[in-house]
């Protein structure tokens, strides 16, 4: 009975210990949600707002919604053919990044042969190296072998530079799906390729889709590689386009607000859709098993 009495005064005690703990880090989990939110709510006001009513009342509601913001920005920056440019050269990238970075994180994780762990070192190598240090050089290859001023001259880089993270990702969450489920689908009469394309591929996606979204944020706000590889008016990318409202003298603000609200539209649609899959994969493959 002493011994009852005393679980059940330890349980009562860790129960009241476990409120005000859980609502402490609700508390901070909205705070942090709030400061993380506010910026994007500050664009989306700011958008609206004319150049005047911008610096006088920076932080209120817009008083009058000036949507001609939005429409001058579309025509003065030519954001119809930048979004189209941001969206092959993303989706190409993107595209490659997957397929090339599924494929190899595949053959490491899986099949044992001698230049494992060379290739494995050569991956984590190109996480290390600082991707801006390579623009001299890239310019001047591309520019040798024809590609200068081509949507390839940033579908290339932005793969090359995205494949380590994807490789180490896709390892780690393969790293969770037992060997058994492969062996089961050999079994059955299939090849390699087949395990790969029916069983390991569609069981990845929540990596995949966790690669897609760290991929797509990095390939469509780039603003480096682009003005250094691209200086046709025809092919310029968003990043691009955003650049046209300012220049050595000032910045049209509420022109350069709308077109930043142009151009964070499909990032927010791209997390909507992939949110539920980002978390599941960037935390399977911490757990084996």
């Amino acid at each position: 009975m002493q011994g009852t009495t005393d679980v059940r005064s330890s349980d009562s005690n860790g129960s009241l210990w476990r409120k005000p703990v859980s609502g402490v880090v609700k508390t901070l989990l909205l705070v942090y949600a709030a400061v993380t939110l506010y910026p994007l709510y500050w664009l989306m006001i700011s958008a609206f707002k004319s150049n005047q009513e911008f610096f006088n009342r920076p932080y209120a509601w817009p008083q009058n919604f000036q949507i001609d913001n939005i429409t001058r920005a579309w025509d003065l920056g030519k954001m119809g053919q930048a979004l189209i440019n941001s969206t092959i050269v993303t989706l190409a990238a993107v595209v490659l990044t997957i397929v090339l970075g599924t494929l190899a994180a595949y053959a490491l994780e899986r099949f044992t042969f001698k230049m494992n762990n060379i290739i494995k070192g050569i991956f984590l190598l190109g996480m290390l190296i600082p991707i801006h240090s390579t623009l001299v050089p890239l310019f001047i290859f591309m520019n040798k072998i024809g590609l200068l001023d081509t949507y390839w001259s940033l579908i290339l880089p932005y793969t090359a530079f995205e494949l380590p993270i994807a490789i180490f990702l896709g390892m780690a969450y393969l790293a969770s799906i037992p060997r058994e489920v492969e062996e089961a689908a050999m079994i059955d009469g299939n090849g390699w390729w087949g395990v790969f394309g029916r069983i390991i591929f569609p069981l990845c996606l929540p990596v995949i889709s966790t690669v897609t979204i760290l991929a797509f944020l990095r390939f469509w706000n780039d603003f480096s590689f682009a003005l250094v590889f691209i200086n046709s008016q025809a092919l310029k990318t968003l990043p691009l386009s955003l650049s046209l409202f300012s220049d050595g003298f000032g910045t049209d603000y509420s022109l350069t607000m709308g077109a930043m609200f142009i151009a964070v539209i499909p990032t927010i649609v791209i997390y909507l859709i992939f949110q539920e899959q980002i978390m599941k994969g960037m935390v399977a493959g911490s757990v084996k098993g």
